[in-house]
């Protein structure tokens, strides 16, 4: 476990951060600021697609990914990149959101051009797209085990380990009774398939962020004086012109882009098994509105969460050697400065507000993880009846959700960052090999949307490969148009 600890931190080093960084912005300028530019049909789009018999509607996966991307990193994150970074990693994390923004409108592009019609419904995501882009099977199946790893077995526990920990912390609740509570409410949903999974969270989600920000609102109104200030702490911090922070600019900026990732999930690629799941019109959609999901993460709900901590001015920061440059909260864990501003300002609040906030945010993580796995046991088994796998892996997720409210294990970190690592870097390296068919869509899109046509997708017409679905559907609308044609023609 030594050694594959080492690798998972090799993995997770500088490289990987500087070619998601550098790859997110090259996106950006290769698309001509995509996220900014149709800002206004990522909002048109998300609300005005219904689900069918095989997807879910462009919300209903806007918020199952949002569910993935919404978790612990959220609160612990942030606190985490604020006590190693300074308060300017948070101005960092904002320009990861940026920028990641146009790598998860790539991701999530792909994921719907080259999406299958396995058992009744939309199946895709990076191992998909990776297989029908490159040609390389096994590259695939390396992504798909990895994902089943990380979020279907390991990571999961992880989510409700955290859950069990702060209802005990807050309500003294016993874990045995979390854990049945979990397995219970987990396997209802689960046991209904993509579409329970997608019309829970389209509910929960909204409800669960709106709640958490409405809260941290109620701070900041409580301390409307001091927010001018601590927007000028950040862009100080930032970029080194406070004296205090002035030595940890490269601190803020490693844990600012680390965190942000972690948090928005930009080229992990979870979020684009949602995003295959939709139902839309032209797969450039389903790019635009899975992009508005990485500003809700981490521009709102993270942006609450660091004012919220440094509004109360309950951290502690300290430099790459260990030394404290601030210490305003004593001898606590920085998952644990949210708490405390909280009760800071509401007082005996904190606590049991953190355990329903991180509840609502890990548990609707699950469900996104558990979907995730079941995608890609879907791609594993290919042409073959995947449901007695799919069974199995519902079994060993509740399983792994039982067990780990009562211990977790450094195994099992050291197990969720080797695998993520390994999804990350095959999915940057996928992006970055299959960005040409992306910007050949996109103009596609553009074109259409200027014309004032209804959107369609024919990647025949295009010169886009293997998108088998899209194919399949173009190909169909001929077959219904060809008695008409022979009928007009009489």
């Amino acid at each position: 476990m030594d050694f594959i600890g080492k690798i998972a931190d090799l993995l997770w080093g500088n490289p990987l951060t500087y070619f998601i960084l550098i790859g997110s912005l090259l996106f950006t300028i290769m698309t001509r600021f995509v996220q900014v530019r149709h800002f206004k049909n990522m909002l048109r789009t998300m609300f005005r697609g219904k689900s069918s018999d095989a997807g879910i509607s462009p919300f209903q996966a806007f918020t199952l990914a949002l569910s993935g991307r919404v978790g612990t990193g959220n609160i612990a994150g942030v606190a985490t990149a604020i006590a190693l970074g300074g308060p300017g990693a948070v101005f960092w994390m904002w320009l990861m959101a940026f920028l990641g923004a146009a790598t998860v409108f790539v991701e999530s592009t792909l994921a719907q051009m080259y999406k299958v019609k396995k058992d009744g419904q939309f199946r895709g995501g990076p191992a998909f797209y990776i297989e029908k882009g490159t040609g390389l099977r096994w590259f695939g199946v390396l992504f798909a085990i990895a994902t089943i790893v990380a979020v279907g077995v390991f990571d999961a526990g992880l989510q409700a380990n955290t859950i069990a920990l702060g209802f005990e912390n807050a309500f003294g609740t016993n874990r045995l009774v979390t854990g049945i509570f979990l397995v219970v409410v987990l396997g209802i949903i689960i046991v209904g398939g993509t579409k329970r999974i997608a019309n829970v969270a389209q509910v929960v989600v909204p409800f669960m962020a709106a709640g958490y920000i409405i809260v941290a609102l109620i701070i900041m109104i409580m301390n409307i004086h001091v927010v001018p200030e601590v927007f000028a702490l950040i862009f100080k911090s930032a970029f080194a012109l406070d004296s205090t922070f002035g030595g940890l600019i490269g601190a803020a900026i490693a844990w600012g882009v680390r965190r942000g990732i972690y948090s928005n999930e930009a080229g992990m690629g979870t979020g684009a098994h949602a995003a295959a799941a939709a139902e839309v019109d032209h797969p450039v959609e389903q790019g635009l509105v899975q992009s508005f999901s990485v500003y809700i993460d981490t521009i709102i709900v993270c942006s609450v969460t660091a004012f919220i901590i440094l509004i109360s001015g309950v951290y502690n920061v300290q430099d790459p050697s260990g030394e404290y440059v601030v210490n305003y909260a004593g001898e606590v864990e920085d998952s644990s400065f949210t708490q405390l501003s909280v009760d800071n300002v509401l007082p005996g609040f904190g606590a049991p507000f953190l355990a329903i906030a991180l509840f609502f945010f890990a548990f609707t993580t699950i469900m996104a993880f558990y979907y995730m796995a079941e995608t890609n046991i879907a791609y594993l088994m290919k042409n073959k009846n995947s449901k007695w796998p799919i069974n199995f892996m519902k079994f060993v997720m509740l399983a792994a959700v039982f067990i780990t409210c009562f211990r977790t294990s450094e195994a099992a970190w050291i197990m969720v960052d080797f695998s993520l690592g390994i999804m990350t870097w095959m999915n940057m390296i996928a992006l970055v090999l299959l960005f040409k068919p992306v910007m050949t869509a996109l103009k596609d899109y553009e074109q259409q949307l200027l014309t004032g046509s209804k959107l369609t997708f024919n990647p025949l017409k295009l010169g886009i490969k293997n998108a088998d679905y899209w194919e399949n559907e173009i190909r169909k609308t001929d077959n219904r148009s060809e008695p008409l044609k022979k009928a007009s023609s009489k």
